[in-house]
C-alpha cells in the first residue's frame, strides 16, 4: 500500500523544527529513524501531511558527560553507543543493551531517540541511587526534564505534548565499585526478546542505604543473596527504617528458586528462573 502524498521538510536547526511543528499542528510528524512511522504510513495507520526530517541536526548527535550525567543526543546512532569510549569504560549495561538491539543494519542507521524504549528502559535500574535517569524534551516553551520511567505511559505513547520533541537522554554515572550487565534471550538475531534482564551491582561496606534507595523506585524485583536468617534480619531492619510493606514485597530474600544452587553460576540461574516464573505469573 502506498501512503498518501505529503510534504517533505528538511529544517537545519532545532528551532526551525519546533517552528514547523507549531506551524503545521497535528498534520506534521517528525521523521527520525522511521522504523515505526514509515510502516504505519504504508498501512495508512498514520497519514501526516508534513514529514519533518531531523537526521541532519548535528546538535542532537552527541555522547558526552556533564554534571554527573551521561548525555546522549536523540539523533545519536545506536552503533555510536557501541563505539563510544565513554560508554565502553563507564556504562556496561548501556553497552550490553546497544549490542542487543535489532541487527547491525538497523543499529547503523537508527537513532537512539527513535528507539529509546529499547535503550533507556534498562537504564531505569538504579545505579543505585535515584534519580535513575531522565529525558530532555524541547518545545516552544523551552526545555523540560521528565524521569525516564514516566516518559512512556503506555505502548506507542509518550508524554510529548504537541510541538515537542525528545532531544536528549540523560543517565546518572554509576558509582564507584559497581558493575552491571544486560542479557536478552531471543530466537535469532534481531527478534524481540523472549526474556530480558538487567542488573546493576554496587559494593559498599554500608549497603543498607543503597538498598533503601532501590526500594523507593518502581523496580519490581530486588534480589538478596544470603541466608534465611540474614534475610529476616534485613527485612526487620528495613521495616524499622520505614520502608512500606508493599515495597518490601519487591525484595526477594533469599533470592532464587530452590534449586540447591551452590556455585555463583548456579545461583545466577536460580535467580533468573525465579524472574521468569514471576513474569509468567504476571502475564
Amino acid at each position: 500500500m502506498i501512503p498518501p502524498a505529503f510534504d517533505y521538510l528538511t529544517p537545519q536547526s532545532l528551532s526551525e523544527v519546533i517552528g514547523l511543528l507549531h506551524q503545521h499542528g497535528p498534520d506534521a510528524k517528525v521523521l527520525a529513524g522511521g522504523h515505526n512511522l514509515i510502516p504505519a504510513m504504508r498501512l495508512r495507520f498514520a497519514e501526516p501531511c508534513h514529514l519533518i526530517e531531523i537526521s541532519g541536526l548535528e546538535d542532537l548527535n552527541c555522547i558526552r558527560e556533564a554534571d554527573g550525567l551521561l548525555r546522549i543526543g536523540a539523533m545519536t546512532r545506536e552503533a555510536d553507543l557501541e563505539d563510544s569510549e565513554i560508554v565502553q569504560t563507564g556504562y556496561p549495561i548501556l553497552l550490553d543493551t546497544a549490542k542487543m538491539i535489532a541487527d547491525p543494519q538497523v543499529r547503523n542507521l537508527a537513532p537512539v531517540g527513535a528507539t529509546s524504549r529499547t535503550v533507556i528502559l534498562p537504564m531505569t535500574i538504579p545505579p543505585p541511587c535515584p534519580p535513575c535517569g531522565q529525558v530532555e524534551i524541547t518545545g516552544q516553551g523551552g526545555k523540560r526534564i521528565v524521569p525516564i520511567d514516566e516518559f512512556f505511559p503506555d505502548f506507542f505513547t509518550t508524554v510529548l505534548d504537541h510541538g515537542e520533541i525528545l532531544t536528549e537522554i540523560q543517565i546518572p554515572a554509576p558509582p564507584p565499585n559497581s558493575g552491571g550487565a544486560y542479557l536478552k534471550i531471543e530466537c535469532k538475531v534481531g527478534d524481540d526478546a523472549g526474556a530480558a534482564g538487567a542488573a546493576q551491582v554496587s559494593w559498599d561496606e554500608d549497603a543498607e542505604p543503597t538498598l533503601q534507595a532501590v526500594l523507593q523506585t518502581h523496580v519490581s524485583y530486588v534480589a538478596f543473596i544470603g541466608s534465611k536468617k540474614q534475610a529476616r534480619a534485613l527485612k526487620e531492619y528495613l521495616q524499622r527504617e520505614g520502608i512500606p510493606g508493599k515495597r518490601l514485597d519487591a525484595l526477594y530474600a533469599p533470592a532464587g528458586l530452590d534449586l540447591h544452587a551452590k556455585s555463583p553460576g548456579e545461583i545466577a540461574v536460580s535467580v533468573l528462573a525465579e524472574i521468569v516464573q514471576l513474569q509468567a505469573q504476571l502475564s
